[in-house]
């Protein structure tokens, strides 16, 4: 009965077109028929995610801040994708995390089973290479961004490491990055290039982890990692002194006497460089897809990490944690990444010089 309605309701539109004209009746003849068939393209990737395994890769190490994040989405977001699929973590550690965007470049398929989490000291290092980069950021699709990130540069109390003045020398003090790409690399470098510092880049650790254990061990005098990837037990006991904030968000627990980075710039031209360079710091904890995953999938997975960064039971586990959640929806991280190819060519040449060891 209701499948003669609707075709008593078809026919009728039909008729009615005619009797206004062919352009009419063929405008009405199309908008139904492209209707029909956006439900019918809804409808199919609504059932597409039924039965599968999302692989959420992850370019560090187990342990760190960038896996506690991809993790804690795992076990929330499948329940609000449609199908309610498994989401697996697969740690996939390598060149700062390039493997794993690499991996999702040119190995994965683009069918939107495969969500990748990357150290997002990449954007930097790919805007600073031009058209030199291995690859490019606005050439996937963004997810969203779990947290704005804060960052800090950090070192072992029993160093005698007090503040950035200590490290300009004559001494060379010795800090840690998670890969040649990274964040924690990029940084290290920048205060030493624009700031004259006696400081010593080892890139050579798989996440940070591994650095966390090196710096607890004196190999490592310190090093610039997000606020969230430090230890609790380090700040609870007094552990490190922060030496400079590289956003300029805050935290209780960091003492305000600690001052942005970019206000200790000395002339203009280093400001600009540094906010070049620290506005991946607003995306933070990316996650993207391939270009290709078709639009109704995107926009499913976009959906469903919206609605599980408003979860209580991913928000209560996230504070117990310490992990914290200023979300940025897929659409905006997709704005930010395309401002970070949009800096005067004459700043971003800067920033590539400012952070090349």
């Amino acid at each position: 009965m209701r499948g003669m309605e609707m075709h008593q309701g078809l026919s009728g539109s039909i008729r009615a077109g005619r009797a206004l004209g062919p352009r009419v009746a063929f405008s009405l003849t199309l908008g139904l028929a492209l209707s029909a068939s956006a439900g019918a393209a809804g409808q199919e990737a609504a059932g597409y995610f039924a039965g599968k395994t999302i692989s959420l890769v992850v370019g560090v190490s187990a342990g760190g801040g960038y896996d506690q994040y991809a993790r804690l989405l795992a076990r929330h977001m499948p329940r609000y994708i449609p199908g309610n699929p498994a989401i697996i973590v697969r740690n996939m550690p390598g060149a700062g995390s390039l493997s794993a965007v690499l991996f999702t470049a040119n190995v994965a398929p683009p069918d939107g089973l495969t969500i990748t989490a990357f150290n997002s000291g990449l954007l930097n290092e790919s805007m600073s290479e031009g058209d030199k980069a291995k690859v490019r950021f606005d050439q996937f699709s963004a997810i969203g961004s779990m947290a704005r990130d804060l960052r800090v540069c950090y070192a072992w109390k029993e160093k005698n490491i007090r503040s950035l003045d200590d490290l300009a020398g004559p001494k060379e003090f010795v800090f840690g990055g998670a890969g040649q790409n990274s964040s924690s690399t990029n940084n290290v470098v920048m205060l030493r290039n624009l700031f004259g510092l006696k400081i010593k880049v080892i890139p050579a650790y798989r996440g940070n982890t591994e650095m966390n254990l090196a710096v607890e061990r004196g190999e490592l005098d310190g090093s610039c990692i997000s606020w969230s990837s430090v230890p609790e037990d380090w700040i609870r006991n007094g552990k490190i002194n922060i030496l400079t904030v590289l956003s300029r968000g805050g935290d209780p627990d960091i003492p305000p006497s600690v001052r942005f980075i970019g206000d200790l710039a000395q002339t203009q031209e280093h400001k600009d460089v540094i906010d070049a360079l620290l506005s991946s710091g607003e995306i933070g904890r990316p996650f993207i897809v391939h270009k290709d995953v078709p639009a109704d999938r995107l926009a499913i997975l976009r959906n469903a990490f919206d609605q599980a960064m408003k979860d209580p039971q991913l928000l209560e586990e996230a504070e117990k944690t310490r992990l914290t959640i200023s979300a940025v929806g897929g659409a905006d991280a997709q704005t930010l990444v395309s401002k970070l190819y949009a800096f005067p060519p004459a700043i971003i040449e800067k920033a590539r010089l400012a952070i090349r060891d």
